[in-house]
């Protein structure tokens, strides 16, 4: 198993009782995010609206990380509710809160409450590259062939 990397967490006063980003197993790659939303004020969600749901948490990442926000596949399977930019990205200068953008493209409307697990939040490495000009690209089998290229 490797090592966990520690990386600093701001509980917002929002999200105040709620737990904190957490492994469900241990092959889990994503923690769940939780709404942070007041007890008192469930979200509805009608087929085709979109919202920025608050979880509450800022995170501070090392400058060789990122953290992507992806959908829940129960949240889409039983309800259609999906992350619309996904996944989502957060850059290492980021400090602000983590906010989910859910999309409902089921046909009914959906209550969000506070607490709910509503995406996941999956740490990685990443790269950055340096682009260099040149006249040709060194070529391949597939060559230029686009979409659906690949299954034929």
């Amino acid at each position: 198993m490797q090592t966990a990397e520690t990386i600093a967490i701001l509980r917002l006063p929002h999200a105040h009782n709620l737990p904190l980003p957490t492994y469900q197993s241990i092959g889990a790659a994503g923690m769940d995010l939780l709404a942070a939303l007041a007890a008192d004020s469930p979200l509805t969600l009608q087929p085709g609206a979109r919202c920025i749901v608050p979880t509450g948490i800022s995170i501070a990442l090392p400058l060789h990380l990122e953290a992507q926000v992806r959908p829940r596949s129960g949240l889409a399977a039983k309800h259609g509710i999906t992350v619309l930019n996904a996944p989502g990205t957060i850059d290492s200068d980021y400090r602000g809160e983590v906010g989910v953008i859910l999309i409902n493209l089921g046909e009914e409307a959906v209550i969000i409450r506070r607490g709910d697990r509503i995406a996941q939040l999956v740490v990685a490495p990443f790269i950055r590259v340096q682009w260099e000009m040149c006249e040709h690209l060194p070529g391949t089998d597939r060559a230029s062939d686009g979409f659906g290229s690949t299954g034929r």
